[in-house]
């Protein structure tokens, strides 16, 4: 049974690392569009593309920190992390339709650095469980 649930969690963390880099990646997708919005007639295409994968991203992040959480019993935060996260995409799809590129940018930004430093937070973790030391 314990080798049955242990292999459940690393197998939800896994997955939680895969979906964290997948919105990383989706937003650094997205800040190189949106310099193709200003020299290219494709870039508007690419760049409402990235928007849809990168909002995907922002779900299945939120499913990930869920399955991370349930069979483990560990702490519902990336749960409240990857919500939070999910309600600044949703702002941010709304300000980029709405054409609103003073508050578009700098918030694009923002949800790259938190991506960056959640990835960070979830591969750091894995590390010090690999040297046996505690974060």
């Amino acid at each position: 049974m314990a080798a049955t649930q242990t292999t459940a969690v690393r197998g939800s963390l896994t997955f939680l690392k895969v979906a964290i880099a997948l919105q990383t990646l989706a937003i650094f997708f997205q800040a190189a569009t949106a310099g193709l919005l200003l020299s290219s007639a494709h870039g508007e295409l690419l760049h409402g593309v990235g928007a849809r994968v990168m909002y995907g991203a922002s779900m299945v992040y939120v499913l990930a920190a869920i399955l991370a959480w349930r069979p483990g019993g560990g702490s519902p935060r990336p749960i409240l992390h990857a919500s939070g996260f999910l309600v600044l995409a949703s702002v941010q799809v709304v300000l980029g339709v709405a054409r609103i590129p003073s508050l578009h940018v700098p918030l694009g930004v923002l949800m790259f650095g938190l991506s960056v430093l959640a990835l960070g937070q979830v591969l750091s973790r894995r590390l010090s469980e690999r040297t046996g030391t505690r974060r």
